[in-house]
């Protein structure tokens, strides 16, 4: 659409730097437009905090605080932790919560009648395909506006500036300028001092960590937790039922007191450029690191090897913003399947940002003692892998009796 054609903005409002100065351009850029803003709660917590009278303030006509946590958890995250989805060992935090963030802006830009949807992804990210694939999926004709493609502000300073100049009030300032992305799941760090992967995080240095302490600081005490998965799915901790956002919440503080979940990453970014990037993912290290120790005791092999290549074209295709797409839905199909024996408790010890499996058990355990103890048994009769390996090894031998006629070495 023209510009001037432009009557009502749905922006995707975080109420951090970017799209803080969004609306005030989005007034002076676009005929004026009415903007309504949307922040989609994915248990950002104290971010929330004065977003609405904030967005009113500087220009929207209202804002829509949307809580998603559950839905995040349930439909986006808790599906990857049963395939054990990652993308290059990233977790994938802000990838998860950006279709359900999506998807309630296209609802709500579409129950509003608005003629564009907005939102403040710069043009380096994966965020900005994210966002614009899942309104593409959900609200295909709508136009779609990304001032960092339009703009002449080209940097963060240019960005403070801006806001300064326009009365916009910021959280941050100058020398604590990190870009960071924050959810129940987990907290990203980017820029400054971690743009030089020659650089350590300064993970001891006091506000840098948000979700926990580094290894060195936490307890010289292991500490034990006991999570409980039905069909993959997280239920209970230390034997309390608990729903996904409690459960969440409850194992981020138990790993974040014990340093664990962090990563420190130079990723492969879906436009082609390699970024490094600190994350913060304590709960979710944990429930990885759990379901994995049950499916190991539950799926067989070769449900087990297939799974872990599945697992890997998921984390690529969440990372790379094909979440609503049939590929996606097929391989979630797959996973659910193979997730029905997968119920049972696991044990971690943590300990200085270490996970160490301490009891796992199930009542579809294909573990079987008597066949794989080292003492004698009545179950297995050592005799038959005379001709089981003779027949696996076959082509072995045919192989070798054909370079020895033929003089092959």
């Amino acid at each position: 659409m023209n510009k001037k054609e432009i009557k009502k903005v749905v922006l995707a409002y975080s109420g951090g730097l970017d799209t803080s100065i969004i609306i005030p351009w989005l007034k002076e850029n676009y005929n004026n437009p009415e903007i309504i803003a949307v922040s989609g709660n994915v248990g950002q917590a104290d971010e929330l905090e004065g977003l609405e009278e904030k967005a009113i303030k500087t220009g929207a006509s209202k804002c829509y605080i949307e809580d998603l946590t559950e839905e995040f958890l349930t439909d986006f995250v808790f599906p990857c932790v049963q395939a054990g989805a990652k993308y290059e060992d990233y977790l994938l935090g802000t990838a998860f919560a950006r279709p359900p963030i999506a998807k309630r802006i296209a609802e709500i830009a579409l129950a509003e009648g608005a003629d564009a949807i907005c939102h403040g992804c710069t043009g380096k990210g994966n965020d900005q395909v994210r966002f614009e694939l899942a309104i593409k999926a959900l609200a295909p004709d709508i136009t779609i506006i990304a001032p960092w493609r339009e703009w002449e502000i080209k940097s963060r300073e240019e960005e403070i500036a801006y806001a300064e100049a326009h009365n916009v009030p910021l959280k941050i300032n100058r020398e604590t300028n990190y870009s960071k992305d924050k959810n129940i799941w987990h907290l990203s760090h980017e820029g400054l001092d971690l743009e030089d992967p020659a650089n350590e995080p300064l993970y001891n240095k006091e506000g840098f960590l948000e979700m926990g302490v580094s290894p060195e600081m936490a307890p010289d005490k292991p500490t034990y937790v006991t999570i409980h998965f039905e069909q993959g799915v997280p239920t209970a901790v230390d034997g309390k039922e608990m729903g996904a956002v409690e459960l969440v919440e409850t194992l981020n503080k138990l790993g974040g007191a014990n340093g664990i979940g962090l990563l420190d990453i130079v990723e492969n970014r879906l436009v082609g450029m390699k970024c490094r990037g600190v994350y913060e993912t304590p709960g979710g290290a944990i429930i990885y690191k759990a379901h994995s120790a049950l499916e190991m005791l539950c799926l067989d092999k070769e449900t087990s090897h297939y799974k872990a290549l599945v697992a890997q074209k998921l984390g690529e295709l969440v990372y790379n913003a094909q979440w609503f797409s049939p590929l996606t839905e097929a391989i979630l199909s797959f996973v659910k399947t193979t997730q029905k024996t997968v119920t049972g408790d696991v044990t971690l010890k943590l300990y200085k940002g270490n996970m160490i499996n301490a009891s796992i058990t199930s009542p579809y355990s294909l573990y079987d003692p008597e066949i794989a103890t080292f003492e004698e048994d009545e179950v297995y009769d050592q005799t038959d892998a005379t001709g089981f390996i003779n027949l696996y090894g076959l082509p072995t031998s045919v192989y070798a009796k054909m370079k020895q006629k033929n003089n092959i070495k």
